[in-house]
């Protein structure tokens, strides 16, 4: 693995406070591949060979079942997927995709396993991740439980201005269908969201997305840093 890629992954906090031996045997039968859009890493239900690090691009995380299929979570750089079933040495949950062309790290399962057993401060690490993402899944069900459609659709809109730097005009970084499926509605039932929720503020023009009234969006919305927030 090329040093400018291994300065990223020992900048991530699973990884930060190893020890310096312990980590540099990780990486040493890790690897690091190109992919382009809209290929398949993994797939649920086979078994966790690899631990992934997104160095650059994107990666969709989603599930199938009879048929119908939901988008789960989007990765972007510098973050690992999926670490629960590496640790487990348990099938994958999730399947995953590029979304764009995607520069991805591959460090064995096994070779993980091992280190979480020889090296507290990275044992730490890991449970400190894990505790999160099961953070990130509560709040994920609290917002389809707890949420109207159009409620969620307004949070997401907030959510993701905040993650463009908070600007009042914003572009929707994927296509409609699958921003459907990650709030757990229909494309039709999101074509309607979209306009019912003109009154509130927003002003759509394909996918551009105006926010004219940020009070009014929020009042509506009523964010919630115990929902909407992933990093706590």
């Amino acid at each position: 693995m090329p040093d400018s890629h291994l300065n990223n992954v020992r900048e991530l906090p699973l990884f930060r406070e190893m020890d310096a031996s312990n980590f540099d045997a990780l990486m040493r039968g890790s690897y690091v591949q190109n992919f382009p859009a809209q290929i398949d890493l993994i797939a649920e239900g086979e078994p966790a060979d690899f631990l992934h690090v997104v160095i650059e691009g994107a990666v969709e995380l989603y599930s199938g079942w009879s048929g119908r299929e939901t988008s789960m979570a989007t990765v972007r750089p510098v973050a690992t997927f999926i670490l629960a079933a590496t640790i487990r040495d348990a099938p994958y949950l999730m399947s995953a995709r590029t979304l764009e062309r995607s520069r991805i790290a591959l460090i064995p399962s096994q070779d993980v396993r091992a280190a979480f057993d020889r090296d507290g401060q990275f044992a730490r690490a890991i449970v400190a991740e894990l505790a999160q993402c099961y953070r990130s899944v509560v709040k994920t069900t609290k917002d389809l439980k707890l949420r109207t459609s159009l409620e969620r659709l307004a949070n997401y809109l907030l959510r993701e201005q905040k993650r463009q730097s908070g600007a009042a005009a914003f572009d929707l970084p994927y296509d409609k269908k699958r921003i459907a499926s990650f709030l757990g509605m229909t494309p039709e039932n999101l074509s309607r969201a979209f306009r019912s929720i003109e009154p509130y503020g927003i002003e759509i023009n394909g996918a551009r997305i105006f926010i004219r009234d940020q009070a009014e969006l929020e009042r509506f919305a009523q964010p919630s840093p115990l929902i909407d927030d992933h990093r706590t």
